[in-house]
């Protein structure tokens, strides 16, 4: 797979890298499958997908703690990353809060270690900002973990760039991680085209809700102009933009889509139109419209890392070889184009 440099390290990662979520919790929950999971994080390092993506609310520790299992053996092959910053109230019904308190930025790298398996996390994330706590404060007590060796890197996850400025002013900013595909480009800043409208930055899957008011600015250039990854996450608009939901696609009780805006019928039969340029785009290079939508994100700079999130080794090995795929300026500006997203992200 090509690489890219995770610039605060100087370390190759895969230009596609793992979300770990799904295999713990949000989509699809009965078809979770421990070993399998296990099995196809390997098999993402075997292809050269190296940068993996985790949190300590995922299933309340179980994600972290599948992560681990994964890499025992392997762990020098990942950068793996990790946060802090919600807490579960309630597993079954997924809801959360925040709490960035140092006192919790102190409990929780403990236990992300001991679930991880692992004495140094690569990159450590703030999940949201606590309106509760200064940022300053949680940035001094996060800076702290990297002064003691338990962490390498800070990065945060759904911020402006306001926010960013004033992190890096304590403690260099590593990278940020935000929503961005096709049918999100908030964090591309207000010059990122017609999908850009109707988006919200803030808010996270469960109940944690609320995050940002207005714009949050240019983050992806902010992220360059200051040597900082940024690293997309649901980078295929949490499988709609790879053309398998359909009119007739029906979700299980607690997956995250079956409630969200975008994925109600109206909206959803909107939104097809979405995939129907992807599918355009795609036909003319033999790819998929999920690959065709990686390399859309892949194509906003050489430091972007998308995060794409599997159960399925097919679906692996497609979105891997997406890192392949070169975008014309005709295929990208057809993409600009494309239309805005009917609903909300929340």
């Amino acid at each position: 797979m090509r690489t890219r440099v995770f610039a605060p390290s100087g370390r190759d990662v895969g230009a596609i890298g793992l979300g770990c979520m799904g295999m713990s919790w949000a989509y699809s929950e009965s078809q979770r499958d421990d070993d399998q999971s296990v099995a196809l994080v390997r098999a993402a390092l075997d292809l050269g997908v190296t940068f993996l993506d985790t949190a300590d609310v995922y299933g309340d520790g179980h994600n972290e703690s599948l992560v681990g299992r994964a890499l025992r053996g392997r762990r020098d092959e990942a950068v793996l990353a990790t946060k802090v910053g919600l807490v579960v109230d309630d597993l079954a019904t997924k809801s959360m809060r925040r709490d960035a308190s140092p006192a919790r930025v102190r409990r929780a790298v403990e236990a992300s270690l001991r679930r991880l398996g692992t004495d140094v996390i690569d990159l450590y994330y703030l999940h949201r900002v606590d309106p509760e706590v200064p940022l300053e404060e949680t940035w001094e007590a996060m800076a702290a973990l990297v002064a003691q060796g338990k962490v390498r890197h800070l990065g945060l996850s759904e911020v402006s760039v306001a926010e960013a400025e004033r992190a890096h002013a304590v403690h260099p900013v590593a990278a940020v991680q935000s929503e961005l595909s096709l049918w999100t480009r908030t964090p591309l800043g207000p010059a990122a085209g017609p999908a850009a409208a109707g988006t919200e930055p803030g808010g996270a899957p469960g109940r944690a809700g609320g995050g940002l008011a207005g714009a949050s600015g240019d983050v992806v250039g902010w992220c360059a102009a200051h040597g900082a990854a940024f690293v997309p996450f649901a980078p295929l608009g949490r499988g709609f933009l790879t053309g398998a939901v359909t009119g007739e696609t029906s979700f299980e009780p607690g997956d995250f889509r079956a409630g969200n805006p975008r994925f109600a019928p109206a909206a959803r039969d909107a939104n097809l139109r979405i995939v129907e340029v992807l599918r355009t785009v795609a036909e003319r290079h033999g790819a998929t419209p999920a690959q065709v939508a990686l390399a859309w994100v892949l194509a906003q700079g050489e430091h972007v890392v998308p995060i794409p999130g599997t159960k399925r080794p097919a679906y692996l090995r497609e979105n891997a070889a997406a890192a392949e795929l070169r975008l014309t300026d005709g295929d990208l500006a057809e993409l600009r184009d494309a239309p805005a997203a009917v609903g909300t992200r929340y």
